[in-house]
């Protein structure tokens, strides 16, 4: 509620002044705002907020609630009257009042009688400045009455004759609403015919045979307790004449029929109102009910009309198929003869009824509240109106005024009090009755006699919104007693506006007729009154108006084709617009052949209901504006088979909102050529920076014609515009014209700054500079800035040209420092820039690892600790730890000679590694050092340590020399690595028969400084394979494997035992044997052949016999790992150990086998090793050889070897 303000108050007496001056002084008071904070601290009467309704119906099933909530400085208190006498509530233990309230609860849920609390209750709401009155409020409870028992004899009627079922419903509170129903609860058909009356009876104009029921029933409903009370059915048979003809018209006399009309047609009669005329009475503001029903053949229809007048249209209903006639929010003028006429094809009947409107009292102006300063003049009115008119009687406090305490300040003038030189003890709270016989209006106004200073309501710096040329209104809602006066002041120092621009409300709101840019400003309120002044500051924007500037243009377009409409909005930079579209006024079509984007709406496979009006509506928070055009859809020509190509390019580009840092692009397209554009491409050229070089812009909807695109200040931009469909790209479009922006300082820093020296004295600070795009004006410069980190030193800082890097020299060594590096131009800075880190630069580290300690993990692996140095004594970035080592010289104290020393980094801040791939029984050195970005500091003192014996290699060589008939002679080379050592050596040896099976293993240990062994007691002819390796303390080593035969005997004929040496005298060459060179010849043309076929199957990726025979060969128990190449041998699964031996295996020519042959060797076979790595990745296992398992035995071959076997040894 706002505050009322008049012109300066003229001080009058009350005896010297006309009463109109008085009545003129009345709009003075003040009405005090609803403001919490300004109701804190006034003082102020009581004021009834909430009552309960004058007539109070209630649910006697739930408790009494009788409301009554006032407010009042200070609270006020409550007390009630019964029937016009004080009622105690602390006397009935039923009775409660709420705390902090009037309102009143009887629980009678528990015990008592909603009848025993019926009566007439007033609340009365007092507090030190006056007491305020409820209305009179009748509390009733509801009642739902049964209906009375009655008989219902059964009623039978020709057809055609009248019938009125009377229904009677009991009396209730409220009363009841009345329906007709069946036994199943249906709602009984009416129509022109049959229908029911205001009174509840149900009204036949005539019957008919269909009308025949035992089940019209008459319900009433109660809707305060949602009861529904039923009458008895009543019972209907309606007959024909030839009917009764046939069956009792002979025994029954026309009298005897319920009614005695006769069943022929007939003109109307009224069934209700009777007679030619009725009176009806109304009160004003309700509704006015007329109801006309008549009967007839065949059946009437009923008119209305006003005599004298004209039915008012827009309150003028007509119910129950035109029989009821309803006139809502009825007033004096409605009163007059109304007239009913029913009609059939017979004649006419008519019935009038004479309204008359009377009216409880209803205000004219009711009593308005009063805050006075002391010693002022005001006026209480309370005008009401009614028929007849209504009596005013006052009150104050609750009491009668004439016998109330004599005030001095108040006169009292029929419906007006009249107050002058008023004080503070003339507060007080009035009350005005105005009744008559059909009701009565009771109203509070207080008066409340204040003396405050002005305060001003609005918020402070509230900011106000207008659009230019529009009115503004800057609010200023103010209180003070006595009445403020209120000025407006713009700006700091402007002096007061005057009515001849401006318009100064009562309410204190200054009015602009017609705001300006230059009315844009903050505006001062000031209010004032003798016991003090407030003021209070509102802002004000003009904006400018949406407008748009580009409407959508009517449209013909063929059925089934694409329509698009454009709406570009130009509207004020800081408001936010929201464009609607509209089809005929309402809502698009739902459906996804509508597509809305951004400035244009798109209709797509358009139809011819498609047609209409289309709106472009744009709103803002301020404004809103709209354009409109009109879509004709006609039917489309025939069309050639289309041609579909990528577009046609754009044209027609034009630069428009061309602003500092955007800037809006309009292009037309070119022919989609049969496929719709999806996207359009847009690129622009910096003429002043990189002239020729097109970039990429933006890329839009294919429905856009425009785009909105940001731009970099001090660049020559020029654009182009591709179309893009389902076929390809199309040609660019030509350049639009050139578009300088405006040179800015630049709006971002270089990226990439770091700072590290170069030497221990200096600081490189670098960046990644600025390009001339990104420069944003002309002399581009960079601001270098640096300081210690950890210093308290300013900043030092230097401009430098275009460049990359700037040196700091004369840094102490290795300091962090705070860096940050700003770009700046001839229009300003950049933003303040990040800083960044940096050090100065590196020297060497000055301190050795100390405590340096070696482990030895086994005889291949080491491990090293040491201590960390100082971090002062790194003088850098600590990278990490540097381990030099070599061998020194072996143990089996060969020849010293020099080794390479090996190196070995470990990073970060470990203080421990792994030394891998060591030599068995080896002397080793080693030193530590720490290394930082400028490199290692000094070593730390040697450290030596000796590795322990490990398994030897393989011997070098094996040759099988000087066969005889039953000797081999052994010769063999040491292991190039003994890794110890050597202890023996260890051959295995068994035979192997024509069908390659292998015999028993034979088990031999020799001498470790044997390189020789003639091996005796052989069998003649028979080939032999040999397993030999070499043994260390730590165990055995890699072996080496060889086969080799026996000579044959000359004669074929195995010799005996005992003449073994004489027998190998007698052996012949079967070499010059031509029957033997005829075989090899064979044999040979064979293999050739064999290899072929080997050689296809193995490109195709078949198995050969050569893996066959290196499976047949291959040593069932041990399998060398190969050293050299340092990788590991196959697995051979148990099943291809034990295969007998299926070919002869190939054997050089020297008949030895080295360890250095190839990967395809037959007679090669690695073994897998056990090994394991740290968690730092180092490898901390040692080469083993899986445990040896037995060669099965074989059986000896005791036959002579045919010409073919012995072939097999050159196989």
């Amino acid at each position: 509620m706002q505050l009322k303000i008049m012109p300066a108050k003229k001080h009058l007496s009350a005896g010297s002044v006309p009463l109109i001056l008085f009545l003129c002084q009345m709009i003075r008071a003040l009405e005090v705002p609803l403001d919490p904070k300004l109701l804190e601290d006034l003082v102020q009467p009581p004021t009834i907020t909430q009552q309960s309704p004058k007539d109070y119906i209630i649910d006697p099933r739930e408790n009494i609630v009788i409301q009554c909530e006032a407010k009042g400085k200070p609270p006020p208190s409550f007390s009630w009257t019964r029937n016009g006498t004080h009622f105690d509530i602390d006397k009935d233990p039923l009775v409660t009042m709420k705390p902090g309230s009037g309102t009143l609860i009887i629980n009678i849920m528990s015990e008592g009688k909603a009848e025993t609390y019926e009566g007439v209750y007033q609340c009365t709401a007092r507090n030190e400045r006056g007491a305020a009155i409820s209305n009179n409020i009748v509390v009733r409870p509801s009642r739902s009455p049964l209906w009375t028992k009655e008989k219902l004899e059964p009623i039978t009627l020709r057809n055609g004759q009248s019938l009125v079922l009377p229904c009677r419903p009991p009396v209730g509170l409220p009363p009841a609403i009345i329906f007709w129903m069946d036994n199943s609860f249906q709602r009984l058909p009416q129509s022109e015919r049959v229908s029911q009356g205001l009174n509840g009876d149900l009204y036949f104009s005539n019957v008919l045979p269909e009308d025949t029921r035992e089940d019209y029933i008459c319900y009433a409903r109660f809707n305060h307790t949602q009861t529904i009370q039923q009458k008895q059915p009543i019972s209907l048979k309606v007959i024909s004449v030839d009917e009764l003809n046939d069956t009792i018209a002979a025994n029954l006399s026309d009298t005897e029929f319920y009614g005695a009309k006769s069943s022929k047609e007939r003109p109307p009669t009224f069934l209700t109102p009777e007679g030619n005329a009725s009176h009806k009475e109304e009160l004003r503001g309700n509704v006015l009910s007329l109801e006309c029903i008549a009967e007839g053949l065949p059946t009437p229809i009923i008119y209305w009309i006003k005599e004298d007048g004209t039915l008012p249209i827009n309150r003028t209903f007509y119910r129950n198929f035109k029989k009821t006639l309803q006139i809502i929010h009825v007033s004096e003028e409605d009163s007059g003869n109304y007239q009913c006429i029913a009609k059939n094809a017979l004649g006419a009947i008519h019935h009038t009824i004479s309204v008359t409107i009377k009216a409880a009292p209803f205000w004219i102006m009711a009593p308005q509240n009063l805050v006075l300063s002391p010693g002022e003049d005001g006026t209480l009115i309370c005008r009401a109106n009614g028929n007849p008119k209504p009596r005013i009687d006052w009150l104050t406090n609750g009491v009668p005024i004439e016998i109330a305490s004599d005030d001095p300040s108040r006169k009292i003038d029929g419906d007006t009090i009249i107050f002058s030189n008023v004080q503070e003890r003339s507060s007080a709270v009035y009350q005005c009755n105005a009744s008559n016989e059909y009701g009565y209006l009771l109203a509070n106004a207080f008066v409340n006699v204040l003396a405050e200073p002005p305060r001003i309501l609005t918020s402070a710096n509230t900011l106000y919104q207008v659009i230019a040329n529009r009115p503004a209104l800057l609010d200023c809602a103010f209180f003070g007693s006595p009445l403020p006066t209120i000025e407006w002041f713009k700006g700091t120092k402007g002096s007061a506006l005057h009515e001849d621009i401006y318009v100064l409300h009562e309410n204190g709101t200054l009015e602009i007729p017609v705001a300006q840019k230059d009315s844009t400003g903050t505006y001062t309120c000031v209010a004032r009154n003798k016991l003090g002044m407030a003021k209070n500051e509102v802002h004000l924007e003009i904006k400018d108006p949406t407008r748009i500037i580009k409407q959508p243009e009517n449209a013909v377009v063929q059925r089934g084709s694409q329509v698009s409409f454009e709406c570009k909005v130009k509207h004020d930079h800081s408001l936010i617009p929201s464009v609607l579209w509209l089809k005929d006024d309402g809502e698009l079509p739902s459906d996804e052949r509508f597509s809305v984007d951004k400035d244009h709406l798109v209709v797509t496979d358009v139809n011819d209901d498609d047609g209409g009006t289309y709106t472009c509506v744009a709103n803002t928070t301020l404004d809103s504006v709209s354009a409109s055009a009109e879509l004709k859809v006609v039917a489309p020509p025939p069309t050639p088979a289309p041609v579909y190509d990528v577009p046609n390019p754009p044209f027609d580009l034009e630069l428009t909102n061309q602003l500092d840092k955007s800037v809006q692009l309009t292009w037309t397209p070119g022919d989609d050529n049969n496929s719709p554009i999806t996207t359009f491409i847009i690129e622009y050229e910096d003429a002043m920076h990189e002239a020729g070089l097109w970039h990429h812009q933006a890329e839009v909807s294919g429905t856009q014609t425009t785009a909105q695109l940001k731009l970099s200040p001090y660049v020559n931009y020029s654009f182009r515009v591709m179309a893009e469909n389902s076929i390809g790209r199309s040609s660019p479009s030509e350049a639009s014209e050139q578009y300088l922006t405006k040179a800015a300082e630049p709006d971002q820093n270089p990226m990439a700054v770091e700072g590290l020296g170069t030497e221990p004295d200096n600081l490189v600070i670098t960046w990644k500079p600025l390009n001339g795009f990104e420069s944003n004006g002309p002399g581009l410069q960079y601001k270098v800035s640096w300081r210690q980190k950890d210093g308290d030193d300013e900043w030092t800082s230097v401009v430098v040209a275009n460049v990359s890097k700037y040196i700091v020299s004369g840094t102490p060594t290795f300091v962090p420092y705070l860096i940050k590096v700003q770009a700046l131009n001839d229009v300003g800075f950049a933003p303040e820039p990040a800083v960044a880190m940096g050090h100065s630069g590196e020297d060497l580290p000055m301190v050795a690892p100390g405590n340096v300690r070696v482990s030895v993990v086994n005889s291949t692996l080491a491990e090293v600790h040491w201590d960390p140095v100082p971090l002062k004594s790194i003088r850098g970035h600590l990278q990490g730890y540097r381990i030099y080592y070599w061998k020194a010289q072996s143990s089996s104290k060969r020849s010293r000679r020099h080794i390479e020393k090996k190196i070995l980094t470990f990073q970060g801040t470990k203080t421990h590694g792994m030394l891998p791939g060591l030599e068995p029984y080896s002397h080793y050195s080693l030193n530590v050092r720490v290394v930082n970005g400028k490199g290692e500091g000094p070593a730390s003192p040697d450290r030596g340590f000796h590795t322990p014996e490990g398994v030897p290699s393989a011997p070098s060589s094996l040759k099988i020399t000087n066969p005889t008939l039953d000797s081999l002679t052994l010769e063999w080379n040491p292991p190039s690595h003994p890794n110890g050592i050597l202890t023996e050596y260890t051959l295995k040896y068994q035979p192997i028969n024509s069908t390659h099976e292998l015999g028993p293993l034979v088990d031999l240990k020799i001498p470790a400084n044997k390189t020789r062994w003639i091996l005796k007691n052989l069998n003649f002819s028979t080939r032999y394979k040999f397993y030999f390796y070499a043994q260390t303390s730590a165990g055995s080593g890699s072996q080496i494997t060889e086969e080799a035969i026996t000579t044959v005997d000359e004669a074929g004929i195995p010799p005996d035992v005992g003449a073994g040496k004489a027998m190998a005298s007698r052996q012949v060459d079967i070499a010059t044997q031509g029957w033997f060179i005829g075989l090899m010849c064979a044999v040979a043309l064979l293999i050739l052949i064999l290899l072929i076929v080997c050689f296809i199957r193995r490109n195709k990726g078949g198995k050969y016999p050569v893996k066959e025979k290196e499976d047949a060969h291959a040593d069932p128990e041990i399998q060398p790992m190969k050293e050299d190449d340092g990788t590991f041998g196959e697995y051979s699964s148990d099943a291809e150990d034990h295969k007998p031996l299926k070919k002869g295996s190939r054997t050089p020519s020297d008949r030895t086998v080295k360890k250095e042959d190839s990967d395809d060797s037959l007679v090669d076979y690695g073994e897998g090793v056990n090994g394991q790595f740290n968690e730092d990745g180092s490898f901390i296992g040692q080469y083993s050889g899986k445990k040896e398992k037995e060669p099965a035995e074989g059986n000896e071959s005791s036959e002579a070897p045919s010409p073919v076997n012995a072939m097999n040894s050159f196989v």
